[in-house]
């Protein structure tokens, strides 16, 4: 049950979904769902349908708004081809922090003025390259986020890079929740250990959990890597999380 909804941003109108729980007419606890970098497609919407299920609104934009609306993969193509990766590679490299912080303001005005969301605290979710986001906005809007989750999360504390999102984990006043894949080389143990020390050094209330024998990408359908055991604990673990919270 998801309506579509067109959202005024500095750098454009960012085409994004709403979802309830079936016969629910709201307010409801709002929860933010950012994609992977394969974007809007059909798991995503049944993602975000399961977790508007357990009683929230979910707010899904479309992280490449700036370069195109809707879906980005084509119908029977996946994120990893070679003729589509490439594409999402490219939209992906505009998504810096300060275009994240822009996107952020635009989200939280949405979810103030439509009536599907409840006032108070939110929920935001974060999958691959958005697992950063998730973490970012938690960090910048800590008045705001409750509770902060990713899965198979990639990049989240490289030595080397400037902006990462563990150099701010400091401001985060909410819960944070992180899925890891075992053996997931966009996120080696060195990172999650090096992000395990940040949020645990700024007191941040947070849990780390490796999803034994999940490859990256574990809870996307589409993916060759989907992992329905991993899929199923990870709405399990998120749902928990949201409801201790919101």
């Amino acid at each position: 049950m998801s309506r579509a909804i067109e959202i005024p941003a500095a750098d454009g109108t960012i085409d994004a979904h709403i979802f309830m729980p079936n016969n629910a007419d709201g307010p409801l606890p709002a929860v933010v769902l950012f994609t992977d970098i394969g974007g809007l497609r059909p798991c995503y919407h049944e993602k975000a349908q399961r977790i508007a299920d357990d009683g929230y609104a979910v707010l899904m934009p479309n992280v490449y708004y700036r370069d195109a609306n809707g879906h980005i993969v084509p119908e029977g193509k996946s994120f990893r081809d070679p003729d589509v990766r490439p594409t999402l590679l490219e939209y992906a490299g505009h998504l810096t922090p300060e275009a994240q912080s822009r996107d952020f303001a635009a989200l939280l005005n949405c979810i103030d003025n439509e009536p599907e969301f409840g006032g108070g605290k939110i929920g935001v979710v974060g999958y691959c390259m958005t697992g950063a986001f998730a973490l970012r906005m938690a960090a910048e809007h800590a008045n705001r986020v409750a509770a902060a989750a990713g899965f198979h999360s990639a990049r989240l504390a490289e030595a080397d890079d400037p902006n990462s999102p563990v150099n701010v984990v400091g401001n985060i006043e909410g819960r944070v929740y992180f899925g890891h894949a075992d053996k997931d080389e966009l996120l080696p143990p060195e990172q999650i250990a090096r992000l395990d020390e940040a949020l645990a050094t700024a007191g941040v209330h947070f849990t780390t959990e490796l999803y034994k024998g999940a490859a990256h990408g574990f809870t996307a359908k589409d993916a060759p890597s989907y992992d329905a055991a991993a899929d199923d604990l990870h709405h399990k673990r998120l749902a928990l999380l949201l409801e201790e919270t919101l």
